[in-house]
């Protein structure tokens, strides 16, 4: 099938793994705005109502789509953000003694604050490594490495350098017997796949609006599986905003929030999820039905592509065992950085990680955009 967008300028999208579109976005996303902007700048008491209500709805929004109860969702600023307010809220009594297990191809900002937390927390962060040659680490090297001494084992769904898939359901039954909590970043698939927190059951998940939700940065949203809320989980950093009513500023009477509120802290930012609402909004609307269909056929023919070309595919070849997005290794004598900037000439929109071109086809990107691809991009 091919769906046309609103505006042909955008057809050479192949940026859905960074940033996502979708038809009417610009349209959609400034009405958004202009509608917070006047209610902001009205001169009443209403604007901060207005704010949190919009914050509020993009976290049901969210709480929707992956099946989550609307109490057990929380925002941070970005996946990052959200992962760290967790590992902090299960503290030395969790953690100390024990490893917390990843993969070496998760998306690096996570190692680079797990690494820090780790000296603070007490435990161990055991990084399962890319074997020589492979484009990305198989669910079968994940599972060799979890252990009952595995506190916590953070499973990325889909990778952002190979969009492989994990097989979330059997890595969540390996981490029940070893009696470990299971969080998982669904950054790279939400919105293109099918997500649901209660089918595995998991303990934490965290995404951005950013991708395939067709957002804006600074909106982190995470779900918190209410199990773990019995458990008294006491965030690092906590404000105003972590109480049941935050308009309680009373010194002696502070409590966390009986849901995930308690990991709010501060005061809330607004303008992220206020741009981050209409994509939200389109992505659970009848007009994003055919998505993932779109997107695979146009993956298949960039598999193909990859493979007349003669470059070697860093993705699964199988539509079930990959996101949504296609990679693959420049030949050595192609300059990345160069060709990005031939092909956005030419209306074609790609990026790389190193010798990597990373190519996510979505509802703008149209299937004639490929001839130009072909024909722009050298063999190896």
């Amino acid at each position: 099938m091919s769906i046309s967008p609103a505006d042909p300028r955008r057809a050479g999208w192949l940026l859905y793994h960074s940033v996502g579109m979708f038809p009417g976005q610009e349209e959609a996303v400034r009405a958004a705005l202009d509608t917070f902007a006047s209610n902001w700048c009205r001169p009443d008491l209403q604007r901060w109502d207005y704010g949190l209500a919009a914050r509020r709805e993009v976290l049901d929004q969210w709480a929707r789509l992956v099946n989550a109860p609307a109490h057990a969702v929380f925002a941070a600023e970005n996946v990052t953000d959200a992962f760290a307010r967790f590992v902090g809220a299960l503290g030395r009594n969790r953690l100390a003694g024990k490893r917390v297990l990843i993969a070496a191809d998760c998306f690096p900002s996570l190692h680079y604050m797990l690494s820090g937390l780790a000296p603070v927390l007490g435990f161990t962060l055991d990084t399962v490594p890319l074997a020589e040659g492979e484009a990305y680490i198989s669910d079968d090297a994940f599972i060799a490495r979890w252990q009952d001494d595995v506190a916590l084992a953070i499973i990325t769904w889909v990778t952002s350098t190979a969009s492989k898939r994990a097989d979330v359901a059997r890595l969540a039954r390996h981490g029940r017997e070893q009696g470990s909590l299971i969080a998982v970043d669904i950054t790279q698939g939400a919105g293109i796949l099918d997500f649901d927190v209660t089918a595995p059951a998991v303990d934490f998940v965290a995404s951005t609006t950013l991708k395939w939700l067709c957002g804006a940065p600074g909106t982190g949203l995470a779900y918190l599986n209410s199990s773990l809320l019995d458990h008294a989980l006491t965030p690092m950093v906590q404000g105003w905003f972590s109480q049941p009513d935050p308009f309680n500023w009373d010194l002696d009477r502070f409590a966390l929030a009986p849901d995930a509120r308690r990991f709010d802290s501060g005061t809330p930012s607004f303008l992220p999820f206020v741009a981050s609402g209409p994509g939200l909004a389109w992505r659970l609307s009848p007009a994003a039905a055919g998505m993932r269909e779109h997107n695979l056929a146009l993956s298949r023919k960039l598999i193909a592509l990859c493979d007349a070309k003669g470059y070697r595919l860093r993705s699964p070849r199988e539509d079930a065992l990959r996101g949504g997005s296609v990679m693959a290794d420049l030949p050595a004598h192609v300059d990345p950085h160069a060709l990005e900037t031939k092909l956005a000439s030419h209306g074609v929109l790609v990026d790389t990680r190193g010798s990597t071109v990373r190519m996510s086809p979505g509802m703008v990107t149209q299937s004639e955009v490929l001839d130009d691809l072909s024909a722009l991009l050298p063999a190896a």
